[in-house]
């Protein structure tokens, strides 16, 4: 019904569209790309745009019009009603094909001439279905219910126009058009547009945690050039028309525009909206006007529930289900066919016949009847059966312990109701890497600068103390937590009463309050990424004593021989940690104060004096550093020396210039020498030959450092004491950032006395070392995106007063787009080796698999800023591809950068991550990783966490042409088929020692994204499938989330293989959506990939028992309980088709119909439930132990097509046994059909149930139960039928029939007579298979324990041998190590 009202109001609007409407006009004075008037060449977006008025404003009758379509903001997600539920339910129910069957048999036996039972009994089977499913959806429906109702009566307060005031209102009234008044800490109700902050600059604080999981801060922004923002906020005069687009589910865009009554349109973006289901924070008084209410806004259009897939062993179960339809028709056709020709053959019979109707009109309505009688052959009650299975199944692995994240108090969520089987039958896991296999907890490690690699020792020595409390601690090894975290969230409950407050006025917190806060357990998950190890950066005293220079004017300033920095290093330097601190969306806040504002004006903490001193022991030219003359004296003011120092970025600004601005000499400033610039080359080399996994030591270049080994850590120890002096009001900043990436380096900044202090929408304040606190003009913030793979921002800065850009970014995106200076020969040089240093770096970093980032900036000039600036502003302002616009603005302006640096950021591996991926190889999936990194990390990674052993050889694709790239996989698939056969051999004789340890050697392919582009053409896709199939891991690095998905989906449909993607941000969503099983990470990145999922876990190790146990018993089990239900209908089934050979075929039966309809129904229904839910054929360590044995489950020998046939085999020779046993042993007498049927159905009753017992693994007391009280059930159910009922069953009498049968000594005989012969192939065929044929992994498990004690002192000795010969430091738990051992 929803569907059907919202084509109807879609339909609606497209109707009573105004074709005057929704043109698009450009802000004024503001010309749009052609320079034409907006009206020449507008943009229609007539019919994807809906128009908004004020509910109470002057606009009645537009608002009344438009209005009407629009839903209001109650919200009922319930599928029924009082009067609907009956007929709706009873439509969905017979939606299945199985109910419509079963109906069409209830019906078939209201035929008088085809009638096989009574016509109430034959309704049982069906009405108990129905009734079951029935309350089971209406007990979910009422909980729905029941949560609509909650939140439907929450108030808020709505602005009413004759009144002119504010009065509370529930939800449910609230209308589009409202306005609304929220305070800090109230949730809002619907999608509305930013009118009105409290803060003076228009900001509003958001969290988004009810709507994606996300914990940090969100910016949202009043509608710019709006007059509203004063002391007094006139609602009634508000004469605006809102122009926005259609409802729709991207959280992240909202685009359309306001219109003012002077025609002037105002663009509407993202930041101007605040969502439903978000909550107000560290914001004292926002209003806003709804735009989308109910079911229109953006959360509910999010929220589609529980995902339902079809599972691969659901579709097996429809073929078999077939294969039964298939029996089934010949069992009545063979009955038709025999009725008539017995009545063809029938001559003076002893009994009344209806010799009127010919034998073949009889036998088709025999065929009908025996329809109805044989109906048991399709179970109607397995499916009811399967739904309760795996709700027990779900139950079981939602409160396994081990799946449980005690310090984020999260357990495994299993979104997907009904793929659990799927677990056990992977065959292609594709992981993310940062996030998933990593804990995207970044940490700074080391930084280039310059072209100078700062190593930072010490900080390195402190992770690895870090990591070794981390694992000395169990509790502590789940994720790093901080006194941030709780604090942060303490922060956002505090009163808003103050929007604005001095940054001097900050308390500081005792340490007792920072413990408790530390190890307060109510909050521990945010987003504010400020854990201590992230914190505590422990700074490069190389780094350290060129900013003392800075710090200590008594330091005296001599040439560049002597390791003291040049103008333009030090501009490099200060410029590379102001990027650090403001080129991000950083959310300062303290426990003290909600968040952190910037004066409007502030004085720098050095005075003018010192100021000038420092001033003048620097040089104005870039290369005086490199001249041996003495530095000039300064002369002018130290703003004038400040702008020349930070304008470096300028292309040219390096030339040398022979005007004698500030009295610089132009001799001293051209004197450049080339043994100094060698010499100054040498300098920025030093850290220059290979990185791989060892830090390397400063060359000698640094004479100082040489000469007096303790000054630098002197230097470091000032800076720290500096640092110290200042640490009560820098431990009060909390940093709440929207990733990781940006919290590490603003910690990393702050390190290093660059501290971010406060942020607004204008501007930012930093404290520069040896300058102090300094206002920034913030003037655009360009976000990042995957198109771009990189931020910026623009700012004014506070000393040049130019217009700079400060981007941070992917190395392959900064790279290409630094600038190669023109001019000065001398300049070029500089920049070149720079530029070659610093990809050196970035190479060694890859190499120990670390995270870099690339710093740049650019000067921009103002005629400059001006033209992008209108085209900029047009692209927000409109409403047409808008995301378009933006992309090609942002990319018109981050072009010509100034490399200034880059940064290596540690990202450790999670627990456990190389056992899970060894434990998956040997169970037989492939794990192909999926990452947007540089191959040398993504290779290092794959090292770490053992996807990648030593002796593995890597195959290598990187190319740049379509061609070139078909040649390459050709060449490769040749390689990999050549080296098969040699590597087949030694694989074979190792197999036994191999298959336990999981290092299997073979190939390893990795391939970068714009390979595998062209991989994943129609032309080349078979040859890059051909190619992956004989490697044994696929690394795919440079990729982008369509790739991702690509890659999933190409591997699913061509290998038709089931596939897993595990991930955990928002970039893995589509892969995740992709896969036949989906597994989202609840990590640092938001809920995104969660909400997309299946299954939702918190560390990668959980897939390791997720997959091996559950996965391996769900599948397990319910393909049994399948196999198992299949049995004992074709069993008891077949009961009914032997007896028609002695009855003419008549459609007659040997029972009464009660005891027919619930034999499956209900006597033998319960025992496969607990067979499916708890039957357990190996432990729990077993199975982690021995990865193996998810291998014979995940190739499908438990349920394929050979094993039902067995099955019904199976069925058919016990169905023989138990009717022919009893038939001969009352062969001759003179029982009745009654009482010759009572020993049939007892015996088909204990057979039924003992074969359960002797296929199950797992004998319970719950299994006993359940076993004995299906018996007893029945056994009480006939006695009491035979004593009471007279006339149940007519024609028949069964009163005393069964007291008399159970009364005789011959019953129990033929009972246990017929169960014997039944069951005893079967045990005796168990017998003999585990006798002669014991799994072959648990003899491996035998051998592993004799081996285990040899095998340990094996690696022990191997490890004190090669210890100095390790390459890899990177994971402590070497793959070498093993490998090695293994084969030395």
């Amino acid at each position: 019904m929803e569907r059907l009202q919202w084509v109807q109001h879609r339909c609606r609007q497209l109707l009573e569209g105004n074709s005057g409407r929704g043109w698009y006009s450009a802000t004024d004075g503001l010309p749009n790309k052609t320079s034409l008037d907006a009206h020449s060449s507008p943009q229609r977006v007539s019919g994807k745009r809906r128009t908004v008025f004020a509910r109470h404003g002057p606009h009645q009758q537009e608002y009344e019009a438009v209005s009407k379509s629009y839903q209001g903001n109650a919200i009922r997600t319930t599928k029924y009603s009082l009067l609907t539920f009956i007929p709706m339910n009873l439509f969905q129910q017979f939606h299945r094909a199985a109910n419509l069957y079963f109906l069409f048999l209830v019906l078939l036996n209201w035929v008088p001439v085809v009638e096989a039972f009574q016509k109430e009994i034959a309704m049982i089977p069906l009405l108990v279905v129905l009734v079951v499913i029935a309350i089971k959806d209406a007990l979910e429906d009422y909980r729905r219910y029941l949560f609509d109702k909650k939140v439907n009566n929450n108030v808020v307060r709505v602005f009413c126009g004759k009144q002119k005031a504010y009065f509370n209102q529930r939800w449910k009234d609230v209308r589009v058009g409202d306005f609304v008044h929220l305070s800090c800490n109230e949730i809002i109700p619907a999608d509305m547009l930013l009118l009105y902050s409290s803060d003076p600059r228009g900001v509003c604080y958001i969290e988004t945690a009810n709507l994606d999981g996300e914990t940090n801060l969100k910016q949202r922004q009043v509608v710019s050039d709006l007059p509203l923002q004063g002391a007094e906020l006139s609602l009634e005069s508000f004469h605006c028309r809102v122009e926005c687009e259609n409802p729709n589910n991207d959280l992240g865009r909202f685009r359309g525009y306001m219109e003012h009554p002077g025609g002037v349109r105002v663009g509407l973006h993202n930041n101007n909206l605040l969502l439903r289901s978000c909550t107000v924070r560290n914001t004292e008084t926002v209003v806003g006007m709804v735009v989308y209410a109910g079911h229109e806004t953006k959360a509910m259009l999010n929220n589609s529930g529980p995902r339902y897939k079809r599972s691969k062993l659901e579709k097996h179960l429809n073929t078999d289900i077939l294969w039964c339809v298939l029996l089934l028709i010949i069992m009545c056709l063979t009955a038709a066919i025999g009725h008539g020709l017995w009545l063809n053959n029938l001559k003076d019979p002893l009994f009344q016949v209806d010799t009127e109707t010919s034998p073949a009109l009889a036998g088709f309505y025999v065929f009908w009847t025996m329809i109805i009688v044989l109906q048991v052959l399709i179970p109607i009650s397995l499916y009811v059966s399967i739904e309760i299975v795996k709700l027990g199944q779900i139950y079981f692995i939602h409160n396994d312990l081990a799946l449980y994240n005690k310090q984020l108090d999260s357990r495994i969520q299993c979104r997907a109701l009904n793929i659990t089987e799927d677990l056990g039958q992977i065959q292609y896991l594709f992981s993310d890497k940062t996030g998933t296999l990593t804990e995207n907890k970044m940490v700074f490690r080391r930084c280039s600068i310059y072209g100078v690699e700062y190593p930072h020792e010490e900080n390195a020595r402190r992770l690895e103390v870090y990591e070794a409390e981390k694992n000395e601690e169990a509790g502590r090894s789940v994720t790093l937590k901080s006194g941030c975290s709780g604090k942060s969230l303490s922060c956002r409950s505090l009163s808003c009463h103050r929007s604005s407050v001095s940054l001097h006025t900050l308390a500081a917190e005792s340490e007792e309050e920072e413990e408790e806060q530390l190890s307060n357990p109510i909050h521990p998950r945010t987003n504010a990424f400020c854990s201590r190890v992230a914190k505590e950066v422990v700074p490069d005293p190389e780094l350290v004593r060129k900013l003392n220079w800075f710090c200590s004017p008594e330091l005296a300033l001599s040439d560049g021989s002597s390791g003291t920095p040049s103008s333009l290093e030090l501009t490099y330097i200060t410029d590379f940690f102001l990027a650090l601190a403001i080129c991000n969306s950083v959310v300062v806040s303290s426990p003290s104060q909600p968040r952190h504002v910037v004066l409007e004006a502030r004085t720098p903490l050095k005075s003018l004096e010192e100021f000038k001193l420092m001033f003048q022991r620097l040089s104005f030219s870039p290369f005086t550093a490199l001249s041996t003359l003495s530095p000039p004296q300064m002369k002018g003011s130290p703003l004038s020396f400040t702008r020349r120092l930070f304008a470096r970025g300028k292309t040219g600004s390096f030339t040398p210039t022979n005007s004698t601005t500030d009295g610089s000499d132009p001799g001293q400033e051209s004197n450049l020498e080339p043994p100094d610039l060698r010499r100054k080359l040498d300098l920025s080399s030093r850290a220059e030959g290979g990185l791989a996994g060892q830090t390397e030591h400063r060359d000698t270049e640094d004479e100082d450092a040489k000469t007096n080994p303790d000054g630098a850590r002197q230097d470091a120890e000032d800076l720290i004491r500096e640092v110290d002096c200042e640490s009560d009001t820098n431990e009060e900043l909390l940093y709440e950032a929207e990733s990781p990436d940006e919290a590490a380096l603003v910690h990393a900044a702050q390190a290093y006395s660059c501290t971010l202090r406060g942020r607004s929408a204008e501007g930012l304040l930093v404290d520069l070392p040896g300058i102090g606190s300094l206002a920034v003009q913030l003037l655009h913030i360009l976000p990042f995106d995957s198109n771009r793979k990189k931020m910026s921002v623009v700012v004014r800065h506070p000393l040049t007063g130019r217009v700079v850009v400060y981007t941070k970014g992917a190395d392959s995106v900064i790279m290409d787009l630094a600038e190669t200076p023109k001019g000065a020969e001398q300049a070029q040089e500089i920049y070149s080796h720079i530029r070659e240093q610093t990809q050196i770096h970035l190479d060694g970093y890859a190499r120990e698999g670390l995270r870099t980032l690339c710093i740049a900036k650019k000067v921009v000039e103002e005629e400059e800023y001006e033209v992008w600036l209108k085209g900029q502003l047009l692209a927000e302002s409109s409403i047409e591809n808008r995301e378009e616009l933006l992309l090609e603005s942002a990319q018109r302006l981050e072009t010509n950068l100034t490399l200034l640096g880059t940064t290596g950021i540690v990202d450790r591996l999670q627990e456990e991550v190389p056992e899970t991926i060894e434990a998956l190889q040997r169970a037989g999936i492939k794990v192909w990783i999926l990452t947007g990194d540089k191959k040398e990390t993504a290779i290092n990674i794959a090292y770490a966490c053992k996807l990648l052993c030593p002796n593995d050889q890597l195959l290598t694709a990187s190319c740049g042409s379509k061609d070139v790239c078909a040649v390459l996989l050709e060449e490769l698939k040749v390689e990999v088929q050549r080296s098969e056969a040699s590597l087949t051999e030694p694989t074979a004789a190792g197999n036994h020692g191999e298959s336990s340890s999981g290092s299997v050697a073979g190939f390893v392919l990795v391939i970068d994204g714009r390979t595998l582009d062209w991989a994943l053409q129609e032309e080349l896709k078979s040859h890059f499938l051909e190619l992956s199939q004989g490697c044994k891991a696929v690394i795919c690095c440079r990729s982008t989330p369509l790739q991702k998905s690509q890659v999933v989906r190409l591997v699913r449909d061509q290998l038709g293989v089931m596939t897993l993607a595990v991930g955990d941000g928002a970039n893995d969503v589509s892969m995740i959506q992709v896969a036949d099983v989906g597994i989202g990470i609840s990590g640092q990145e938001g809920m995104q990939a969660v909400m997309s999922s299946d299954f939702a876990i918190s560390r990668f190790k959980h897939l390791r028992k997720l997959l091996l146990v559950h996965g391996h018993l769900c599948y397990s089990r319910l393909a049994n309980m399948i196999l198992y239900f299949i049995y004992k209908n074709v069993m008891y089934v077949n009961l009914l088709f032997w007896y028609q050979f002695f009855c003419g075929f008549s459609g007659s039966v040997m029972t009464n119909a009660w005891v027919l309809i619930l034999f499956n129904l209900l006597f033998t229904s319960v025992p496969p439930l607990i067979y499916g839910v708890l039957d357990q054929h190996m432990p729990a360590d077993t199975l982690m132990e021995l990865p193996e044995l998810y291998q014979a489950v995940q190739s499908s020998k438990v349920y394929v097509p050979y094993v039902f046939w067995i099955t019904v085999l199976d069925a058919f020779y016990q169905s023989l046994v138990c009717f022919f046993v009893p038939y001969f042993a009352l062969a001759g007498s003179s029982v009745g059909v009654l009482s010759f049927g009572s020993p049939i159905n007892a015996s088909a009753l204990l057979i039924i149930l003992l074969h359960q017992v002797i296929e199950s693994h797992t004998l319970t007391w719950i299994h006993v139960l359940v076993l004995v009280l299906s018996g007893a059930s029945y056994f009480g159910f006939v006695l009491l039928f035979g004593a009471f009922c007279v006339t149940c069953s007519p024609p028949t009498n069964p009163v005393g029939v069964e007291t008399l049968e159970m009364s005789q000594p011959l019953f129990y005989i033929i009972c246990a007579l017929t169960t014997v012969t039944a069951l005893l192939p079967r045990l005796l065929f168990r017998a003999l298979c585990n006798t002669l044929r014991p799994a072959a992994a648990l003899t491996s498990a035998q051998m592993d324990k004799v081996d285990s004690e040899s095998y340990c002192k094996k690696m022990q000795r191997w490890n004190l041998s090669q210890s100095k010969a390790n390459r890899l430091p990177v994971c402590a738990d070497n793959p070498q190590v093993q490998s090695k051992a293994l084969y030395g």
